[in-house]
């Protein structure tokens, strides 16, 4: 009998996870993981509160379940990198480099030494067994663009048992089977961070200068908190008001410690028809033919754009649109595309 070791998060995703796998004749064990030490406004640890849901939902199950600690793993490889990108000006996707990381390399990696034979996780793609990554059935749901960095030698091991179903249809089963955590809202948020707000929690790691806030044709409009606090096509949380279109942020300039901004949604500074991209990660290894012709989204909500693919320098990536894409934000992530299937992904530089 094969075992599978299912990463187990406390959410309704893993659990039924657990649960297909079990009633396919798997042994089945359940793995949670601490990443992040941090209490609510209770003093209640936040970790501990989805830990009694994994060892509620696992004795429901039947299945043993054990625990590993990664916060200092966590804290080396994912968030000192994610505030590094800050400090440079950038934005960062903490969730794909926890998943290249963490999930997918140092909890497998644990997931095989407690004799595992695959690990499993609640993740919205499929996989073929051969390492290729696919988009899950579900488009509203589909993860492939956070697991874009996974190298296919990890998801050989890997499976993603509600990849093949509709959230609803996985709603459904967790009530059929009674989980506990069935009708448990989904996690939402930066990973470490959730609902609360941002720039709160920035300012406890980065000291930020106030500065201004400039249009492109150099005035001045108002002050703004910190660089750090503000993504390109941000609309909320400036404080600029006044008669016109609302503002929105279409540029950085990190020497000068300015935002820049101009009034409306469809400002042409929004948009751009390429960009510039580095720390490419190709998920088969090897690298495409060049150009290549294909599909890539910069966030993880878009529809994937049609693009070509040029390799300019070594590890550096020219992708022209076909049509232009609005608020192309440095530091996130593109991922890429053939239809089906995740190539692999970049971080954009510009």
């Amino acid at each position: 009998m094969k075992k599978v070791i299912v990463g187990m998060s406390g959410g309704v995703d893993s659990a039924v996870s657990a649960l297909l796998l079990k009633e396919q004749g798997y042994e089945v064990i359940g793995l949670f993981m601490k990443n992040w030490e941090e209490a609510d406004a209770s003093g209640v640890c936040l970790a501990s509160k989805e830990y009694e849901d994994v060892i509620a939902t696992c004795n429901q199950l039947e299945i043993p379940y054990y625990s590993v600690n990664f916060t200092q793993e966590y804290r080396d490889s994912v968030f000192q990198e994610f505030l590094d990108a800050f400090k440079e000006g950038l934005t960062p996707n903490p969730d794909i480099l926890c998943n290249r990381e963490i999930k997918f390399k140092v909890f497998l990696q644990k997931a095989l030494e407690l004799g595992g034979d695959f690990l499993a996780t609640g993740h919205y793609c499929r996989t073929d067994g051969k390492g290729r990554l696919l988009k899950g059935i579900d488009p509203e749901k589909d993860q492939s663009y956070f697991l874009s960095a996974v190298k296919h030698e990890a998801l050989k091991r890997v499976l993603f048992p509600v990849g093949s179903l509709y959230k609803k249809e996985v709603r459904t089963l967790a009530r059929k089977a009674n989980l506990p955590v069935s009708d448990k809202k989904d996690s939402t948020g930066i990973c470490f961070i959730g609902k609360r707000d941002f720039k709160p929690f920035l300012s406890r790691f980065l000291g930020y200068e106030p500065g201004y806030f400039e249009t492109l044709s150099g005035e001045i409009v108002g002050k703004h908190d910190g660089v750090a606090y503000y993504t390109l096509g941000q609309r909320k949380g400036m404080g600029l008001g006044g008669e016109g279109d609302a503002w929105y942020v279409v540029g950085k300039d990190l020497k000068r410690n300015v935002v820049i901004v101009e009034r409306g949604a469809d400002h042409p500074a929004l948009f751009s028809g390429t960009l510039q991209a580095d720390t490419t990660s190709w998920i088969a290894d090897l690298p495409p033919q060049f150009p290549l012709h294909c599909q890539a989204k910069i966030r993880y909500r878009q529809t994937e754009q049609e693009c070509v693919v040029e390799q300019k320098e070594q590890d550096k990536l020219y992708v022209r649109f076909s049509q232009p894409q609005r608020a192309i934000t440095p530091g996130q992530t593109i991922a890429f595309y053939d239809g089906e299937e995740c190539l692999g992904s970049a971080r954009i530089l510009a």
